[in-house]
């Protein structure tokens, strides 16, 4: 039988005073009788290691609870302004900013449109001092419609006119110089299926496949509750994807209009409900109009529910050669092509999807509202933040 561990008593101080900090991150304010509760630690070891908090700046009093039947118990908070955070949603056309402190209060917001003569990072640097920080940035993570290539730190999967500026050597220690904080540049449907696993439609399921399907499609993978994004950074990459009967990268280059992204993209999907009557300046307002036909009775109504079935069978031929391959317990439709096509579409895919695989992948609607991209980005840089602050010695 091996003895029990002994830790020093540096390394008690930093396991106590990291069980504090989560439990007061989880839960909220709390009193020192409950924060001894929650850690198992004593009233003298509980006391002294608040103070040592607030010595910090970690923590700070939130005031006295009162009107409960024993003596009345000061409470503690995670100060909020012990670090901030920044994500950014970057496109050409524009730069979307939201700043949050510690415990994911927002505090500030903006955006401003994306082009522009001046460098890049003076551009981000503008964008970011425009959302009104309170302090000094600890993190920032910009999602762009790209990944980092880690083997190389070069931008990919995105061209110059895609994203002008950022096919530059050296990127990363260029943002955090020029930023002035750590930065971490994702792909940014990478960040929306980091948003929908924390608050959204994948909350119940580690293994899921979220497809965002707009004017371009891009998929993210989550397996055991973990993002995975590729040797090359490329993971989740489907607009590229070979698929039958639509040109391949050998046909159009790497990265003309070709693979699944021309076979059921936004311009694809326009041209493809024109040919069934129906008339709409955009994808999105020709789906929407789709989905209202169908529901009637007709010819007009016939034509454009046979639409929206081969629309729904293109997203499930995609689909079905991803999950043949994760196998996941959930796929995830976001972006504008679901959102306009809302239950009748998913319906649609989903029948189409089980028709094609083994296995039988629940299909879900985004459920989260507003930018999700800039939701994700908050998430992933105050989860490394709250672990840095966690592990600081005090």
């Amino acid at each position: 039988m091996k003895p029990p561990l002994h830790g020093t008593p540096k390394l008690m101080r930093a396991i106590n005073k990291g069980r504090a900090l989560r439990v007061l991150l989880e839960r909220g304010p709390l009193t020192r009788p409950q924060i001894g509760e929650l850690t198992g630690l004593s009233k003298p070891t509980a006391f002294q290691l608040l103070a040592r908090l607030q010595e910090a700046g970690l923590v700070v009093a939130d005031g006295i609870r009162a009107g409960q039947p024993g003596p009345t118990a000061e409470i503690y908070r995670i100060n909020p302004d012990a670090a901030y955070v920044a994500a950014l949603d970057v496109t050409r056309d524009r730069i979307s900013v939201r700043i949050a402190d510690v415990t994911g209060q927002i505090r500030g917001g903006h955006t401003v449109a994306g082009g522009g003569p001046a460098p890049l990072v003076e551009r981000l640097a503008a964008a970011v001092a425009a959302a009104g920080p309170p302090g000094p940035l600890r993190r920032v993570v910009i999602g762009v419609p790209g990944a980092i290539d880690p083997t190389t730190g070069l931008l990919c999967y995105a061209t110059d006119e895609d994203l002008p500026g950022w096919r530059v050597p050296d990127l990363l220690p260029a943002l955090r110089e020029g930023l002035g904080a750590e930065v971490d540049v994702e792909n940014d449907v990478n960040l929306v299926a980091l948003a929908e696993q924390a608050h959204g439609a994948a909350a119940d399921c580690p293994d899921f496949v979220l497809l965002w399907a707009d004017e371009g499609l891009g998929s993210a993978l989550v397996i055991g509750g973990r993002l995975h994004r590729g040797f090359f950074g490329g993971a989740g990459e489907v607009g590229y994807m070979p698929t039958p009967g639509v040109p391949t990268a050998r046909d159009g280059g790497r990265y003309g209009h070709h693979g699944y992204q021309a076979l059921v993209g936004g311009p694809a999907v326009h041209d493809l409900l024109r040919t069934y009557g129906v008339e709409a300046p955009d994808f999105r307002r020709a789906v929407a109009a789709a989905v209202d036909l169908a529901g009637g009775t007709g010819r007009a109504a016939q034509e454009a529910a046979a639409g929206l079935r081969l629309v729904a069978s293109r997203l499930a031929v995609g689909l079905a050669a991803v999950a043949s391959v994760v196998d996941p317990g959930l796929v995830v439709l976001a972006g504008g092509l679901p959102s306009a096509g809302g239950e009748y579409l998913r319906d649609l895919v989903e029948r189409e999807l089980h028709a094609l695989t083994h296995s039988r992948p629940r299909v879900r609607l985004s459920a989260l509202e507003g930018n999700p991209v800039l939701a994700g980005g908050v998430d992933l840089a105050l989860s490394s933040v709250q672990e840095e602050l966690i592990g600081l010695p005090v």
